[in-house]
């Protein structure tokens, strides 16, 4: 099995705005602005919708966001906040706002291949990862997904993985073990059989080629089924609390953990856990990818630092002189000289940048190009036909179950990065080749 040296993994865990304008009214297409003194919007030229304007305002109005909610340039309406928006906050956290995809992410690396080594045909290699790499929709009521691992028959890279993978001075194992005495709703859940999975969704693998003809190889996925869990499970410890205390809302899904509870450092030893899966999911996918593909195609070896970042995370971090709790809510850490991967739709370009680290966007860029619509109305809008023509040249699936994940459904990727040019700087321009989608 191929290894990725660590020296070579860069794990990216976990600054003023353009002319600060002030919008007299909402307006359909975003400006780089100061809306007001508590939300500041990188979205000059990209649609933001009505309604994405609305959960950011409603979250801006929480008594403990410290100076400012930042948005990215791919926002859009989410569960209680948007997606792609910056949450700095002091003495609390959202837990819905951390989501529940926790430690959901990207991980991208350079070979020395070039196009020339790739066969004329890419399905075979496109199956061949398939095959290897399990993804796709859980099983009503079942343990795993389809295609997971056997509970009885886990793979030894991922058991080793499991059993050894640090966090804090444990492993992966003893961590959720304390998890599970504390909180016992958190024990049926899928971990060992979901560790070097994909899922289902926007998550996938590629390869691509950059300006200068190298395949890059990357991936996105997150925590799988136990982050998804232990999201649930404390957003709604979280909504009891606010019961509790008759706190009043302006949505039940912006409930929050007050710190200094022990509600609140669960959580944060809870979704800390989360994230360190999240990491290691990304890294046995690659490895297994990485083996696959040296014995597709042959020899060949790494030649620039592999990265590794979260976009759905939360982190204490310091900004303007204070020690605060920062949640990306899809969005990437883009401090000054910070790695970072930024992904287009299927079928559009991807981006490796490097952080800028601008202070009023909390050091912070767009996880990706941000969806453009739901998916049920992505289904409704677009025929198989459309999305044929949309990923022209790309070897990847072209029926009904990934329609919802068509380009159009997103919006324009170099938009989205005109926008935030002031936040990151481009350092490889990548277009895929082969997209495998859960």
């Amino acid at each position: 099995m191929a290894k990725i040296p660590r020296s070579l993994i860069l794990t990216v865990n976990w600054c003023t705005c353009g002319p600060n304008l002030r919008l007299q009214s909402p307006v359909l297409l975003g400006v780089q602005c100061l809306v007001s003194n508590s939300i500041k919007m990188w979205t000059t030229g990209v649609p933001v919708e009505t309604a994405a304007r609305r959960q950011i305002e409603q979250v801006a109005r929480l008594p403990f966001i410290f100076r400012h909610v930042a948005v990215m340039p791919d926002v859009h309406v989410g569960m209680g906040s948007t997606v792609g928006c910056v949450i700095p906050t002091k003495g609390a956290i959202i837990p819905a706002a951390v989501g529940v995809d926790i430690g959901c992410g990207m991980m991208a690396l350079r070979t020395s291949l070039t196009s020339q080594q790739l066969p004329e045909s890419l399905a075979p290699l496109r199956h061949a990862i398939e095959e290897a790499i399990p993804h796709g929709r859980s099983h009503n009521g079942g343990r795993g997904d389809v295609g997971a691992w056997d509970w009885d028959h886990i793979p030894a890279d991922v058991m080793a993985v499991w059993h050894n993978y640090l966090h804090g001075g444990q492993t992966l194992a003893a961590g959720l073990r304390q998890l599970h005495q504390k909180h016992r709703a958190l024990e049926k859940s899928n971990d060992l059989n979901h560790l070097g999975t994909l899922g289902t969704g926007n998550h996938f693998i590629e390869l691509c080629l950059d300006e200068a003809d190298r395949c890059w190889l990357m991936l996105h996925s997150g925590s799988r089924g136990i982050g998804n869990r232990i999201g649930g499970y404390f957003i709604e410890r979280a909504k009891e609390l606010m019961l509790r205390r008759r706190e009043t809302l302006p949505s039940p899904d912006l409930a929050w953990l007050p710190q200094g509870t022990p509600l609140f450092d669960d959580y944060v030893a809870a979704v800390g856990w989360a994230q360190a899966y999240a990491l290691a999911n990304r890294e046995v996918m690659m490895q297994r990818l990485l083996g696959l593909l040296q014995q597709q195609l042959g020899p060949f070896h790494i030649d620039e630092q592999a990265v590794n970042c979260h976009h759905n995370y939360v982190a204490m971090e310091h900004h303007f002189g204070t020690d605060v709790w920062v949640t990306r809510k899809g969005a990437l850490r883009a401090g000054k000289g910070e790695m970072g991967i930024i992904p287009g739709s299927m079928g559009s370009r991807s981006y490796i940048v490097r952080g800028r680290g601008h202070a009023a966007a909390f050091c912070s860029c767009s996880h990706g190009a941000g969806r453009l619509m739901s998916r049920g109305e992505a289904r409704r809008r677009f025929s198989l036909a459309d999305h044929r023509q949309a990923t022209q040249g790309v070897e990847c699936r072209q029926d009904r179950e990934v329609l919802d994940e068509t380009p159009a459904a997103y919006k324009d990727i170099d938009q989205v990065m005109a926008a935030q040019s002031d936040l990151v700087e481009i350092v490889h321009t990548l277009k895929q080749v082969v997209c495998v989608k859960g």
